[in-house]
């Protein structure tokens, strides 16, 4: 692969199915006015190729600033139809809570940002293209005012470069929610706690942005890692399958603990898990977002983020993105 591997971007526990349709005990309110039993299904979910994790990463670009120059990234989307991508990242200067939308070139240069105050933390979010515009699907209505606060509903809203946001919101009342799309099955997948466990639901975009969150095409519970002191760092799906990142940030660029997960959405189940080497030799590299995007070739790539920082006295933080591309099935 060459070593930028966009050059055409710009041009355009349960286990079988039977389980999962089983009834389970507890009813779970969604906050807009929809019910979700608590049960694990996918009838609607048919079995999709994935990408191979095991294989190296190329790079997207690393080293670039945004807007908010002492904030790491967080979460990152593609608008995969306008072809844009979005980061966010906490504002400068303020107690944590407060986040800025970062959109940037596939080069990593700062196109445009947008701010949302009171929102959470970022650490996944959507995009969903509507004609020439890209709407930004996130958490808000934070739970606190630090940097341990986490949205409570999803807010929808169009991406307006200095506007302000003018949001729809959704699952209302909910707990440590967040979101991703699947620019590919034009999906959403939404991340929150459910009796204080951790729950992915997968609906169609079409049905969610009509607030129809009432039949999910999966339900299921974070299933445990291998790893014993896992840092959760995002998720994003694509097809049938989930993919998470997990790990921490280290002085020692050689103290590598950097996961990617592949989870079988069908079954809940953890079906590969790999260390990534991307970006090995950045300073205090930590890993930061995930997500999926297909280029105007077909070509179906997934996305890894990390931050950085050029030495370990220096406050500014730098965004570096990464993919893997060799699909199996």
């Amino acid at each position: 692969m060459p070593q930028n591997p966009l050059p055409d971007l710009t041009r355009r526990a349960l286990s079988r199915r039977s389980l999962f349709r089983a009834g389970a005990a507890t009813a779970v309110a969604l906050g807009s006015g929809a019910l979700l039993t608590r049960t694990a299904f996918a009838g609607e979910l048919p079995t999709s190729p994935y990408i191979d994790i095991t294989k190296p990463s190329q790079d997207l670009f690393r080293s670039k600033m945004l807007h908010e120059s002492h904030h790491v990234m967080q979460g990152f989307a593609f608008d995969n139809v306008n072809r844009r991508l979005f980061v966010v990242q906490a504002q400068n200067g303020t107690s944590g809570d407060d986040l800025c939308v970062n959109q940037v070139s596939f080069s990593g240069e700062l196109l445009g940002s947008m701010h949302l105050g009171h929102a959470g933390h970022g650490v996944s979010f959507g995009v969903e293209p509507v004609g020439t515009a890209s709407y930004i699907w996130m958490e808000c209505d934070a739970d606190g005012t630090t940097t341990d606060a986490r949205g409570t509903a999803l807010a929808r809203f169009k991406f307006v470069n200095g506007g302000t946001p003018s949001m729809k919101k959704f699952l209302t009342g909910s707990k440590t929610i967040t979101c991703a799309t699947d620019p590919v099955y034009q999906r959403i997948a939404v991340r929150r706690s459910e009796g204080g466990q951790m729950w992915y639901s997968v609906h169609p975009l079409a049905k969610a942005a009509a607030g129809d969150f009432s039949t999910p095409l999966a339900h299921f519970p974070q299933p445990a890692l291998s790893t014993s002191s896992v840092v959760f760092q995002g998720y994003t799906i694509l097809g049938s399958y989930l993919y998470t990142l997990d790990g921490s940030g280290h002085a020692d660029a050689a103290d590598i603990d950097s996961y990617v997960t592949r989870i079988d959405m069908k079954t809940g189940e953890v079906k590969e898990r790999a260390i990534t080497r991307a970006g090995e030799s950045l300073v205090y590299r930590e890993p930061e977002g995930m997500a999926v995007y297909r280029t105007a070739d077909g070509e179906t790539r997934l996305f890894l983020g990390f931050g950085s920082r050029s030495s370990m006295d220096d406050i500014n933080r730098y965004a570096n993105i990464f993919s893997k591309n060799v699909m199996v099935g």
